[in-house]
């Protein structure tokens, strides 16, 4: 596969060596974005097919936008280090794109035959308020804008000029793509428990963020 696996890892020693021995059967191009105080993380990774990008910014939109400037392959996909990924799903995911042009292939939790271990009734109708919001403003052909289980083209998502630094990239992503004419769609994605750590994501503070965010997007259509 034409392929690389972007994995963005803030503090994350205890479960991405998991998800890298897992990673490692499907034989897949990796690039792993950290900062460069988390040392305790950067010593974990042992693998021969990780490269390692010491993040210039901050926040996970940043690392995000840093590591797809820096890939170089046809496809990327944004992949968590936590564990909650399937990796087997990665090449029906690339089978869609490189099939049938799709320039962006979202994984969702709300397809048929998906789902998820993690979902809060909280994150569950934060998502389903904000995928809404997705089609009726934006008209977004997606199910669940806020998981970022995304495979893309790295040369067309480039041209995006994405700019958000923290969890608003979700959003910005779609939004961007669909009003540029890039073809979108879901498939059905199983996410599963996080395999240690804390989730970064704070529903109320970056909800509120997120928000925000789609309320200037729309205002500059």
């Amino acid at each position: 596969m034409n392929l690389t696996l972007l994995i963005p890892a803030k503090k994350e020693s205890e479960s991405l060596p998991k998800v890298l021995k897992e990673l490692n059967k499907f034989d897949l191009k990796t690039l792993i974005v950290l900062e460069s105080k988390d040392k305790e993380t950067i010593d974990t990774i042992t693998y021969d097919n990780c490269e390692i990008l010491i993040q210039k910014g901050r926040g996970y939109g940043n690392a995000l936008i840093e590591g797809i400037n820096n890939i170089n392959t046809k496809y990327f996909c944004i992949f968590n280090a936590d564990g909650s990924f399937d990796p087997s799903e990665i090449e029906n995911m690339y089978k869609i794109a490189d099939n049938n042009n799709y320039d962006l292939v979202f994984g969702s939790r709300y397809e048929k035959n998906a789902g998820s271990d993690d979902d809060t009734i909280i994150t569950w109708l934060g998502n389903k308020v904000f995928s809404f919001f997705g089609k009726f403003f934006f008209s977004l052909p997606i199910s669940d804008i806020l998981y970022t289980f995304v495979l893309g083209n790295t040369k067309k998502t480039k041209m995006l000029n994405l700019k958000g630094q923290d969890f608003t990239f979700c959003v910005e992503l779609p939004i961007k793509a669909q009003r540029n004419n890039y073809k979108l769609i879901s498939t059905s994605a199983m996410e599963r428990s996080r395999i240690a750590g804390k989730k970064k994501v704070n529903a109320f503070k970056d909800g509120f963020l997120i928000l925000l965010a789609m309320i200037k997007l729309f205002l500059k259509n």
